[in-house]
């Protein structure tokens, strides 16, 4: 039952004391909207839903002053989103607050963490507790919270996968994945899809292929890619191919249950096999939607006979599901199960605990034993008391308030406002995805499907944040939009972000004409 404050009327109620008067654009102040006269032209800015949580003041860092810090002793990758950072201060389930109270709504989750909402009250309660009665014990101790939540966890997975692993991020959880699939198999290679990102570790940057995440160091040794089978930016795809309420564009001839483009990805995938690989194999890593490459789904029934294939070889299938677990795609709890399929290992992490560093491998006993025998393996902080009881608490909370069934009623609503959008501009080449996990592909034009060039879905971007919505950016060349919002997530919510979507895309289209 969803839980009675997500229902009390929602009125914004920022203190303007410590708004300041932005340049670009007045702040929201008592439920006033503003009518924003900018570089980005004369529009009215979409009505942003009412919120009913007042955040604190801001009274840290100032501004210029984060921005030397950053750049003086912080990674000199480039990494923030925008030319002008955003500095945020405080969260309230789907809303962000930045340094000058001013309200977002958060389309990304903190690149598809935040599950249940940002600071969520119970989530929030139990971590105060626990906080309050034990931190850290190290594996070498037993404490109840690990015990407990290692029962609820492995409830919610099928047969055989019973056996878990506590790690602390997405990464080390796919380290520690295939380092199970080489032990079990006694093989090294292992094949994982052009556009995968597995994590940014050593030993996982071989099977991350995306340019960003590639290196001339040596890493990875064993790892091979092969064909995404994408639908719509690949060679074959057509108007059947996604599991999803709304399909590419692209026409085919195929009949609702039968895919050509399918058959054609599984030949690729027989070819790396037959020509990349040895003849026996240690695994195959897939995200069930691949996450960093702009939430790209494959066609119906490739990854089951991709998993036939592989095991054919003596290898072991991996479910990367740090994106997609814990009921953000809707119709499952898991992402394999929608595609029909039983791993021998899984990997998650992000939604696990809600932003928690958290994350664990869940496998079978005959793997979990293969690894046993091959080395010890410890982690001084995976499953510590505060992320046990945090992620007890995650679950609770998406059981308690429906999140799973939201995700799917409000992700398909969302899906097919986005196909609108994409039906009325000609540079919105593609909307794909399930629950809530969508991209929105730019392209240049629907008939080439060339991507649209990152300086102009740059200025998109910066458009909806001005407007008070983040989204997050993926693609090989950064040219999808993923839209992730907590799972709490409401229809006025929705249609507050496809309004902002449309007054940008209009915005720049108004750009192009000049």
């Amino acid at each position: 039952m969803t839980l009675a404050w997500r229902h009390l009327p929602r009125t914004l109620r920022l203190e303007t004391s410590f708004l300041r008067i932005r340049k670009k654009c007045p702040s929201l102040s008592a439920g006033a909207f503003c009518t924003s006269v900018t570089k980005l032209g004369l529009h009215t800015k979409p009505r942003m839903p009412p919120c009913d949580f007042t955040p604190e003041r801001y009274q840290s860092l100032a501004y210029d002053r984060v921005l030397e810090i950053h750049k003086q002793h912080l990674s000199p990758m480039l990494t923030s989103y925008f030319s002008e950072p955003l500095l945020l201060h405080q969260g309230h389930l789907e809303w962000l607050f930045d340094y000058e109270g001013n309200r977002y709504l958060d389309f990304f989750s903190g690149i598809v963490t935040v599950g249940v909402g940002h600071c969520h009250p119970k989530v929030n309660a139990v971590a105060q507790k626990q906080l309050g009665r034990l931190w850290h014990t190290s594996g070498f101790f037993f404490h109840p919270l690990i015990h407990e939540y290692t029962e609820k966890l492995s409830a919610l997975l099928p047969e055989p996968l019973k056996v878990i692993f506590f790690v602390n991020s997405g990464s080390e959880a796919n380290d520690l994945a295939m380092l199970m699939a080489r032990a079990h198999s006694n093989n090294t290679d292992i094949i994982s899809f052009r556009g995968a990102y597995h994590g940014c570790s050593p030993y996982t940057l071989g099977l991350s292929n995306i340019v960003f995440f590639k290196t001339k160091l040596p890493s990875g040794i064993g790892c091979q890619s092969t064909m995404c089978p994408d639908v719509f930016r690949g060679p074959w795809g057509g108007s059947h191919c996604r599991d999803s309420p709304v399909q590419t564009i692209r026409k085919c001839s195929c009949a609702p249950d039968c895919c050509q483009a399918k058959d054609q990805y599984i030949e690729q995938f027989k070819d790396t096999l037959n020509t990349s690989v040895a003849k026996s194999i240690a695994g195959f890593f897939a995200e069930p939607i691949q996450g960093v490459n702009g939430f790209v789904q494959y066609p119906k029934g490739f990854l089951k006979e991709a998993f036939e294939l592989v095991r054919e070889r003596g290898g072991v299938c991996i479910a990367d599901e740090v994106q997609t677990g814990f009921g953000r795609l809707g119709s499952h709890f898991w992402g394999f199960q929608t595609h029909g399929v039983l791993p021998d290992i899984v990997t998650m992490a992000k939604g696990i605990a809600n932003g928690f560093p958290m994350a664990a491998v869940v496998t079978t006993p005959d793997v979990a034993k293969s690894l046993a025998k091959c080395m010890l393996h410890f982690s001084t902080f995976g499953g510590n008391p505060v992320a046990c009881a945090i992620g007890s608490a995650v679950l609770e909370v998406i059981k308690e308030e429906n999140l799973q069934e939201n995700s799917q009623e409000v992700g398909t609503y969302m899906l097919l406002k986005f196909a609108k959008l994409r039906d009325e501009f000609e540079i919105v080449g593609d909307v794909r995805g399930k629950g809530l996990m969508i991209g929105i592909e730019m392209v240049k034009d629907k008939m080439s499907r060339q991507p649209l060039p990152r300086e102009e879905v740059n200025q998109i971007h910066q458009d909806c944040k001005h407007m008070g919505l983040i989204i997050g950016r993926g693609g090989i060349f950064s040219q999808t939009f993923r839209i992730a919002p907590p799972m709490c997530i409401t229809k006025p919510e929705v249609d507050f972000a496809t309004e902002v979507l449309r007054s940008a895309l209009i915005q720049h289209m108004e750009r192009r004409a000049k």
